[in-house]
């Protein structure tokens, strides 16, 4: 008997992978402090995790590598994502000689409310993922088989090692013809600004899906950085004409790009927002629907919008129809606990992208 995976449902056939650090999530209970917690809500999340999980709970066929102790933490994470129907058999259950600290990442999270916004507190150095040596993995055949490769702006923060590993995953991916996604997904607490540009700028040549605007040189002369960026001065909630033109900047300078997708977010308060976005795809920019709403957790909603819209490009939904979706999973994300947007009904998506919000039964 053949086997297979019965939530496996997607129209799409291709094959997800994506790499990066997962980390355990400590979250006082009741938008508590972390001052005065006397206990903690434990998950797991991690951005490319939460985009596996969010795939797989589509019915999209997602892939998750990494490196985790070989303890019961580690396990614990990994158990976390197979729960969500992720596939875990490339992730490296490290030993103490491999990764000498043999710890997994930790982050603390500060529930915003009204007024008051989240905070996050990261406990990840020396984390498993930043001391193994990756120069022991085969990357071609860590690769082969699938069709989809996504990386983020965050993995390569967090250790020589891991910059390299994302480097070379491009590198490796573009050889064998992958669709390959990639989100810059600064992180101030991990590098600078000018690192992460630096770097982040490095890969935009291998790159087909890019999300976000940021962190990345875009000069306006090349031979003369005085001159400026083509992002200077576009404020963080751009017009659609604003927006278009940087989209038409990047495609200039990287041809190889074929969509370009960013959400803007107005923050009317700690618990609420709203949300819209837009996309470069097809030689157009298109312009999302905006959202307004309540947040229970917004940690891991730019990972909603990218899940969603990398669903929507597999299962060839109109242009318009995949920007909508996006947002719209983004928008479901924040009504979820935890980091991964755990919905596995790609219907409940679309009924919020038509702004349909009654009672289903």
């Amino acid at each position: 008997m053949v086997h297979s995976n019965p939530l496996l449902k997607g129209k799409s056939s291709q094959k997800f992978i994506t790499v990066g650090e997962i980390m355990l999530r400590l979250t006082p209970p009741n938008y508590g402090k972390i001052r005065v917690s006397t206990s903690f809500e434990a998950s797991y999340g991690g951005s490319e995790a939460n985009i596996a999980l969010a795939l797989a709970n589509l019915g999209v066929d997602s892939t998750f590598f990494t490196v985790v102790p070989g303890n019961s933490l580690g396990k614990s994470a990994v158990r976390a994502l197979r729960s969500n129907d992720v596939h875990c058999t490339p992730v490296i259950l490290s030993t103490p000689e491999e990764t000498p600290t043999h710890r997994l990442g930790t982050y603390y999270l500060e529930t915003g409310y009204g007024i008051r916004a989240s905070k996050v507190t990261y406990d990840r150095k020396h984390s498993a993922i930043t001391e193994y040596d990756f120069s022991q993995v085969d990357l071609n055949a860590l690769l082969d088989g699938f069709d989809w490769l996504h990386l983020s702006g965050i993995t390569p923060a967090l250790s020589p090692s891991c910059a390299q590993l994302v480097l070379d995953c491009l590198k490796a991916g573009r050889e064998k013809g992958m669709t390959i996604s990639f989100d810059g997904n600064f992180r101030s607490a991990l590098w600078s600004w000018e690192e992460a540009r630096d770097f982040c700028t490095q890969c935009l040549p291998y790159v087909d899906v890019l999300l976000g605007i940021e962190p990345y040189h875009l000069w306006k002369d090349e031979e003369d950085h005085g001159k400026g960026d083509w992002k200077d001065g576009v404020p963080l909630q751009p017009s659609y004409e604003q927006q278009d033109e940087v989209f038409q900047r990047f495609v200039e300078r990287y041809p190889n790009l074929k969509c370009i997708a960013r959400h803007v977010r107005y923050a009317h308060s700690g618990s609420e927002n709203s949300l819209m976005a837009y996309m470069w795809y097809q030689g157009h920019t298109f312009e999302s629907k905006r959202f307004t709403f309540n947040i229970l957790d917004r940690v891991g909603g730019g990972d909603a919008f990218a899940s969603g819209l990398i669903y929507a490009m597999m299962n060839e939904y109109k242009p318009m129809d995949m920007v909508n979706f996006a947002v719209a999973s983004s928008v479901i994300k924040h009504t979820i606990h935890g980091d991964g947007n755990i919905t596995d009904d790609a219907e409940v998506i679309r009924n919020l992208m038509n702004m349909n919000y009654d009672i289903k039964r």
